[in-house]
């Protein structure tokens, strides 16, 4: 499993040493959480019809926006933007999501201590009928411009959104067309107005004043916050923290789109409140873009949308730091169907590449 001699003058701005296990399973990843975007999608659609002007007030207006990401690239430098396949009437649309313990000021898009806990790559198809989500595990050991090889989420704390951007283009040949920066301390801020919300875990651990008993648990706001923060007992080290983020925002929007929170239109727009304010956005998206967009998908569907982790060699040392060494090769044929609008096509081809699922 590919090592690499450490760079002496490289410091990591991690140095857990828990090194994360690997498993290869089938492709469900962002899926659930996906079908749940996937009904969010359709109910915006549904109101952009009937009143765009209260929705973008209400809404798109209270997602903050993230200032001059995008001004200090080098274009000449930057990838091509990713080529329409097939008569798509639109050009492909790629994010980067980072998600993080707190996303610090929305001017900055920066998590208090400069972490970034979860960095994925959302691929829109040019059709607007497919979607592809890739997680870049941020213990990823990758050259970052400026800073010699370190730790992916490392450019994230040297340089904000912009060095994380131009390390994930230079990586993977892909151009990025906007970036959104999730805040997990936000998200969690939705789970009491909602009751609460159930996960399932595999087996029981223990983090601050809780124990998470193998089975089902019942998450209220605090408990979440505690259960997302666990960074150490984790049998898969990091790969299980992203699965947990991943299968809490699986069990939110589960139940913010139940039949009890939609047919209460107050719980409703205080959860819709409390999400969008827990998301920012880069400065060149406005309001009315990410509307039309957002009603651009009203055709996608879930079974349409493929969830992948970049290809991985595996896991080692380097110094003090575990870290996670990308897979070239396949990572090489991954980026250039996305290139060329056709990874979902390809899907197939990745079966392999899947964070390790939560037993259900």
């Amino acid at each position: 499993m590919g090592r690499h001699k450490a760079h002496d003058e490289t410091r990591s701005v991690d140095d857990d040493r828990d090194a994360p296990r690997l498993e290869r399973r089938g492709r469900r990843g962002l899926r659930r959480v996906v079908t749940a975007l996937a009904v969010l999608v359709v109910l915006l659609a549904v109101l952009v019809g009937g009143g765009v002007w209260y929705l973008t007030d209400r809404y798109a207006g209270n997602i903050d926006r993230v200032s001059d990401v995008f001004a200090d690239l080098d274009e000449d430098a930057r990838p091509a933007p990713a080529t329409p396949a097939g008569e798509a009437a639109a050009a492909p649309v790629t994010f980067l999501l980072v998600g993080t313990d707190s996303r610090g000021t929305a001017d900055e898009g920066i998590a208090a201590g400069g972490r970034s806990d979860a960095i994925m790559i959302a691929r829109f198809s040019g059709s607007r009928e497919h979607a592809q989500l890739v997680s870049i595990p941020r213990d990823s050991w990758v050259d970052i411009p400026g800073h010699g090889t370190n730790k992916i989420n490392a450019a994230y704390a040297f340089g904000g959104p912009s060095l994380l951007i131009q390390t994930v283009e230079q990586v993977t040949g892909i151009r990025i067309d906007h970036y959104v920066a999730i805040d997990f301390e936000g998200i969690v801020q939705v789970t009491d107005d909602l009751g609460g919300v159930d996960v399932v875990l595999a087996e029981t651990t223990s983090n601050g004043p809780y124990t998470f008993p193998a089975g089902m648990n019942h998450l209220d706001g605090d408990r979440a916050r505690w259960y997302l923060g666990q960074r150490y007992g984790l049998a898969g080290g990091d790969f299980d923290r992203v699965r947990r983020q991943q299968q809490f925002l699986e069990a939110m929007f589960s139940k913010l789109f139940s039949s009890g929170t939609l047919t209460d239109p107050g719980r409703l727009d205080a959860a819709l409140r409390a999400v969008t304010s827990a998301v920012a956005v880069d400065d060149t998206l406005g309001d009315t873009d990410l509307l039309s967009l957002v009603y651009s998908l009203r055709d996608l569907r879930p079974e349409n949308v493929d969830s992948f982790t970049a290809p991985v060699l595996g896991t080692g040392m380097e110094g003090p730091a575990s870290v996670v060494y990308l897979d070239e090769v396949t990572g090489g044929r991954m980026w250039a169907y996305l290139r060329s609008d056709s990874l979902s096509q390809n899907a197939d081809e990745f079966g392999a590449q899947s964070l390790p699922d939560v037993p259900r």
